[in-house]
């Protein structure tokens, strides 16, 4: 079923939604006005770190969103497809990591705190890039399907063992793996897992929904255990590994430059057209090409807002079930937790936002949460999120690819696969 409001009138569940969409398109720099400012984290509520944006002209301090809403602890029990997840582009791909090779590493950068600090801040699907690489599987930010030394960071198990570390410790949890897979080893995938730990939490391939039909309840995938979602890019490994064809079981957008013109949502190539309502799982993919930490907090805000509602128009009307950022943490006010917490709400209860969702309540039917845009206070069942919302050195400080890495590494795209 293509995820629309779950209300009972159709019609007037989607009059309300089309008005409520709007509220996407408020820049979130305008409503980060009303965020209070700051001089250090101290001085803002849990969750939030004190921070600017000046891509996005805001250059006075001011307290920015860092940790995530969880929006099957308020409206609960309905299938994993109704709601919306964040996804970080590259999780490995981390700011300041060291060398694993010994090597300088020259490559891009996409985030900034570990696996294990995003999934403790909200995130709950990873996209990891997967590669042959001395005689192991490793996670590698590389090119033409080929890892370098000079483009590794590590292999792949030390990461996996961080989300079996979080599904242990949070066992209600439930966490999607997106695999660009370049592993070629027989069974490589397999034994990767195996060897994680991460099989007793696998959500089997055979009892996986196709043709657009609902997912289990979250509430149903954690009394089984089947907690941990995983995709790959390699059509063969479905038949030889039981791991999930990502584009059989989810639409997606294109990635990049491509998915970032205004107005525009072309459907990524080896993916269904959004509108076809062959898979019941959308991702949005809202990041550049070529990633830019200073750029992110502009990003993070406005845009995505913007593009969720050129991907839902474009989608005949569906939201997605997964955004997909780099440097998530970064935006000029709410970011991409914003829009994930207006988008539950939208869909689950025609709220402005999740946290204005009443359990039992109809369709529309919400609670005063005071200013829309504010901070919730960040807790989980009876728990508080153990994550930190500082980031890497300083919240102000950025770190920009130099031009010649930039020069040198589409040279060696070039260069390399002749050699």
């Amino acid at each position: 079923m293509s995820r629309k409001p779950t209300s009972t009138t159709s019609t007037a569940s989607t009059s309300t939604l089309s008005l409520l969409l709007l509220l996407l398109l408020l820049p979130t720099s305008t409503l980060s006005q009303l965020l209070s400012p700051c001089s250090s984290a101290a001085d803002c509520s849990s969750g939030s770190y004190c921070g600017t944006c000046p891509s996005a002209g805001e250059s006075r301090p001011h307290c920015i969103r860092g940790q995530a809403t969880e929006p099957d602890y308020i409206v609960k029990d309905l299938p994993f497809n109704k709601y919306t997840w964040i996804v970080t582009h590259n999780a490995f791909s981390i700011l300041d990591e060291p060398s694993s090779t010994g090597v300088p590493r020259i490559t891009f950068y996409n985030q900034e705190d570990s696996v294990t600090n995003q999934l403790r801040n909200g995130v709950r699907g990873l996209m990891l890039d997967m590669y042959d690489f001395a005689g192991d599987v490793w996670l590698c930010h590389s090119f033409q399907g080929q890892c370098y030394n000079f483009t590794a960071f590590g292999p792949a198990i030390n990461t996996l063992k961080e989300v079996e570390a979080f599904l242990t410790q949070n066992p209600s949890e439930i966490v999607t793996i997106i695999i660009e897979d370049y592993v070629n080893a027989p069974m490589g995938l397999t034994k990767l897992f195996t060897n994680a730990g991460l099989m007793k939490y696998w959500y089997p391939v055979t009892e996986m929904p196709t043709n657009g039909k609902d997912w289990p309840s979250v509430t149903d995938m954690a009394a089984k255990n089947h907690r941990l979602l995983v995709f790959t890019s390699a059509a063969s490994k479905e038949a030889d590994e039981g791991i999930a064809y990502q584009w059989r079981y989810m639409l997606e957008n294109e990635p990049g430059d491509p998915g970032l013109v205004p107005g525009s949502c072309p459907n990524r190539k080896e993916s269904q057209p959004l509108n076809s309502r062959y898979a019941s799982l959308f991702l949005q993919n809202y990041f550049p090409t070529i990633p830019v930490q200073s750029e992110a907090c502009k990003e993070n805000s406005a845009g995505l807002g913007q593009m969720v509602d050129a991907c839902y128009k474009s989608s005949g009307n569906i939201l997605p079930n997964f955004l997909a950022v780099n440097f998530y943490m970064r935006s000029d006010g709410g970011g991409v937790f914003d829009v994930q917490d207006r988008i539950n709400g939208l869909a689950l209860c025609g709220c402005n936002t999740v946290s204005a969702c009443q359990v039992g309540a109809p369709f529309g039917a919400c609670k005063n949460t005071g200013q829309s845009n504010r901070t919730p206070s960040i807790s989980k069942g009876g728990g508080i999120y153990s994550g930190t919302v500082e980031l890497s050195g300083s919240p102000s400080r950025t770190y920009t690819t130099d031009p010649l890495v930039s020069k040198l590494l589409l040279a060696l795209i070039v260069i390399l696969p002749s050699l």
